[in-house]
């Protein structure tokens, strides 16, 4: 197994006003070839800034999204060319999953797997206290909605491409990220450069 990613500090300020970032937001489907490149300071900054911008800490107790009663549940999973990682927040690193480059395993679409990275959103259920059945759903929809948006508006302020997805084969993905019952993959999202 690949080696953990330790991820410089976040760039917490600056980018694009927001107005100008709203009006730049939009899906993109078609990808360049471009990739992180993992052994550049300049792409694992990037990446570091655009995990923290998703869902990273502000605080001991806060994220940059808000979730449900603050029960913080979704964790990102990164595919990558070089492998599946889960994002760890408080150490700000990558720890791997998979040596497997499982992108193109992460959707249907055409598309799906020709950009830098997908970041599937996973749930963890035991987290989520006292709602069950639809009450559940709607919970960790909502949240990945929120940290999903959040990689909308870093990916306009920097002149990235990104798309949210629901097409995706759940269950042979879960196998390959290695996934317990207590996880259940909510959406994917694509991100890179637009071609």
């Amino acid at each position: 197994m690949k080696a953990e990613i330790l991820l410089p500090a976040p760039v917490c300020s600056g980018g694009k006003p927001l107005r100008d970032v709203l009006m730049a937001r939009r899906s993109i489907r078609k990808f360049s070839a471009r990739r992180f490149d993992l052994a550049l300071e300049s792409d694992l900054q990037l990446l570091s800034d655009l995990l923290w911008a998703a869902f990273g800490p502000i605080s001991p107790k806060r994220r940059s999204a808000p979730s449900s009663h603050n029960w913080q549940e979704i964790e990102l999973y990164v595919l990558l060319p070089e492998g599946a990682f889960r994002y760890e927040p408080a150490e700000n690193k990558l720890e791997p999953v998979s040596e497997e480059d499982l992108r193109a395993a992460s959707g249907l679409q055409e598309y799906v797997g020709t950009a830098a990275a997908e970041i599937a959103y996973v749930a963890r259920l035991e987290k989520v206290v006292g709602k069950t059945g639809r009450g559940l759903a709607q919970a960790i929809y909502a949240d990945t909605g929120f940290i999903a948006e959040n990689v909308y508006l870093f990916c306009a302020s920097e002149g990235m491409a990104t798309v949210i997805r629901a097409m995706i084969p759940k269950e042979e993905l879960s196998a390959r990220l290695s996934l317990d019952p207590t996880q259940e993959i909510t959406l994917v999202q694509t991100v890179g450069w637009a071609q």
